[in-house]
């Protein structure tokens, strides 16, 4: 097979010696050509430039950005999106059931190709870019958007990162006194006192180590998207709330401070002035309305066999 290998040198467990050691196993059985991204958005570029090759497969060294980027690149082709994670997280590739080191994601990504583990997956959309995994609106997405003002640490720092951006923002930089956005699904009530929602092409929403945060459990590559909001940020509500997500997520459907949507085909969310968003982890602005759509049958996806979903 014809595959191209996309490296993103600046994620958090991309190493030299590891990019050597990947691109030789993959060109034992396959022709393969290597490409290290420069920019932000060069990955969709470099997959649509492959797709219109005649490239089998992309393969993806690097964050769930980066990964977010190839699949934007090559949304609507018959070439094939291939995870290895190199990322701080990797939400994308642990969902799929890859493990986390990119050694050990290689020989399991060669061994789905060598059985032609490829299926045709449905994406979400957001405004008109495609997502893998979710879209975050209010809070976490201000999170986020602290993280990347603190890139450089993100490399040594993960996860201490995360928590302390979480921590500042929820204590200091996002108003918990107020709604913030309005959520609209068609044929359903509106939610008009929202805070914070994530539409979720899969689940979990992330992990915290090794444990995943769940939200969504029916929320999986073979149906339309969830939608999980939270009216309030308050501290009693909140630490139960993210107690049940750390469990099965299930107790969250009796919490009247969470609404939930099921197989959503399109969803409306209007802001009471600009809200940040982020897609596949990678904060993209403040804006006063999005638009979400399931887009079906959108992407070719390398699935790692014995994969839970």
């Amino acid at each position: 097979m014809k595959l191209l290998l996309i490296v993103n040198p600046s994620a958090s467990s991309v190493t030299a010696r590891g990019r050597v050691v990947i691109a030789k196993a993959l060109a034992a059985d396959h022709v393969v050509t290597v490409a290290e991204t420069a920019r932000r958005g060069h990955a969709t570029r470099l997959a649509a430039a492959a797709a219109a090759d005649g490239t089998d497969v992309v393969v993806v060294l690097g964050g769930d950005g980066t990964l977010n980027e190839a699949a934007n690149g090559l949304a609507g082709t018959s070439t094939a999106l291939a995870a290895v994670p190199g990322g701080s997280t990797n939400v994308f590739a642990r969902t799929l059931g890859l493990p986390d080191d990119p050694i050990e994601a290689t020989g399991a990504l060669l061994d789905a190709l060598s059985h032609g583990s490829i299926k045709r997956i449905g994406l979400g959309s957001v405004n008109g870019r495609y997502f893998l995994f979710h879209v975050g609106i209010g809070f976490d997405a201000a999170v986020v958007a602290e993280v990347e003002r603190r890139g450089s640490l993100k490399r040594w720092a993960n996860h201490a990162l995360f928590g302390w951006a979480a921590l500042d923002t929820w204590i200091r930089k996002y108003d918990r006194k107020r709604s913030h956005f309005a959520v609209r699904v068609e044929g359903q009530p509106t939610v008009d006192d929202a805070m914070f929602t994530v539409c979720l092409n899969t689940d979990p929403y992330t992990f915290i180590g090794t444990r995943p945060f769940t939200v969504a459990p029916e929320a999986t590559l073979d149906r339309p998207l969830s939608i999980v909001t939270l009216r309030t940020l308050d501290a009693i509500p909140l630490a139960r709330i993210l107690s049940s997500t750390l469990g099965s997520g299930k107790r969250l459907r009796n919490d009247r401070n969470v609404s939930f949507h099921s197989d959503v085909t399109h969803v409306e969310i209007d802001g009471y002035g600009p809200v940040p968003h982020q897609v596949d982890g990678d904060y993209l602005g403040d804006v006063e309305h999005l638009e979400l759509r399931y887009e079906p049958d959108t992407l070719s996806l390398v699935i790692p066999r014995a994969t839970p979903r």
